[in-house]
């Protein structure tokens, strides 16, 4: 069958520019940037030189840019890096976080609570998913480590504001991150002007290769890293670094950083079609995340009396690749903690879709999609 990809969020085909870019790295410039010879010359070289277009594309300085090997793992470094170096440094003991986290943050917030004493501390947000900005002022003080909010979400596709969150913060003298994760690539990033501290990002979410990533730390932000061995990144994230993959989420930035305010044109009327026609022709259906405040290419609903598991795989089986929200749940039973957290019944929650676009997608592949999903719902109720 002629099968159609809905789920940009989870992953993105690799651009095959990018590909282009990447393969003279994985045979004929392969070198350690560690080593002093020629090889290691030429990939030192193109190491930094992938820095400074990085640094230059997010609002940072070049000695700003920490590459890793994922989303998550930036996510990692920037919470338990921080915690830990603040409560060596000032006592600060406490983690304040939202309670619609990707797993990343909000996994590794809680094993720093379960197992190393910090305090968590979730903010309270609203029926969208949006962080409660008095909620923040009123529980910020001088024992707060660190404060994290995600840039926009992955499963119901809410912006948060973060320019203002990062001010409340700055005010108290607490360090700033957010994962924006799922909001490279779609909305325009700048870290001197919206006052962020910590920012990461994964080059496999705008069409750049897996197992590359990278997060901006501020020059007067103090981390302990997590990885330690041969000091690369700045003593940071020791390890060799994946030079192909550096170069593919630098090229896969620069073009999604030239192309996405007119891609985001088109792909907002199609997210609308979606939108408009789920809820005027599927009864009992619902939309989540904010009505406007989303990502562009971002559709998300819960259904009442369906489970959201069976949809998407009875979606597969008639060839339309969607999800029922984050990526690392697919096939949880469960009630997502994200719609959970919203304020919905377990009940409802569990009927959740997502359904995420990319520049790939075309008008042809939306109308065929909304033809079978009302038929799909139906026998599911049935």
């Amino acid at each position: 069958m002629d099968r159609v990809y809905l789920d940009y969020a989870a992953t993105t085909p690799l651009d095959p520019k990018v590909l282009e870019e990447m393969a003279p790295y994985f045979t004929q410039k392969f070198g350690n940037p560690s080593s002093s010879h020629f090889y290691g010359q030429q990939a030192e070289g193109v190491l930094e030189e992938c820095r400074h277009k990085v640094a230059h594309l997010l609002g940072a300085k070049e000695n700003e840019v920490i590459f890793t090997g994922s989303g998550s793992e930036g996510d990692n470094l920037a919470i338990r890096g921080l915690a830990f170096s603040q409560k060596s440094s000032s006592g600060r003991d406490t983690i304040l976080i939202s309670p619609v986290e990707h797993p990343a943050v909000m996994n590794t917030a809680r094993q720093l609570h379960d197992r190393f004493g910090f305090k968590l501390i979730e903010m309270r947000i609203d029926e969208f998913g949006k962080v409660n900005l008095d909620d923040l002022k009123a529980k910020i003080d001088r024992h707060t480590a660190v404060v994290s909010v995600i840039y926009a979400n992955n499963e119901i596709g809410t912006i948060n504001p973060i320019s203002q969150i990062a001010d409340i913060c700055h005010d108290a003298g607490v360090p700033f991150h957010s994962d924006a994760v799922q909001a490279c690539g779609y909305l325009p990033l700048d870290v001197t002007n919206e006052n962020i501290d910590l920012l990461t990002i994964a080059a496999h979410k705008f069409y750049g290769p897996k197992g590359a990533a990278a997060m901006i730390k501020r020059e007067n932000i103090g981390l302990l890293p997590v990885t330690t061995g041969g000091k690369q990144e700045d003593n940071l994230r020791s390890g060799t670094q994946n030079i192909p993959g550096i170069v593919g989420l630098t090229a896969a930035l620069e073009i999604t950083s030239r192309e996405f305010e007119a891609e985001n044109k088109r792909i907002v009327g199609l997210r609308d079609k979606i939108i408009h026609f789920v809820l005027s022709n599927i009864p009992e259906s619902h939309l989540t995340g904010h009505p406007t405040d989303r990502l562009p290419n971002h559709a998300s609903f819960v259904f009442d009396g369906v489970n959201g598991n069976d949809l998407i795989i009875m979606l597969d089986m008639v060839g339309f690749a969607c999800s029922s929200g984050s990526a690392c749940k697919v096939g949880d039973p469960k009630p997502s903690e994200v719609l959970l957290a919203l304020g919905l019944q377990p009940e409802l929650a569990i009927g959740s879709l997502r359904v995420t676009l990319g520049k790939y997608t075309s008008e042809d592949e939306i109308a065929r999609f909304l033809e079978v999903l009302p038929g799909v719902v139906k026998r599911l109720r049935k």
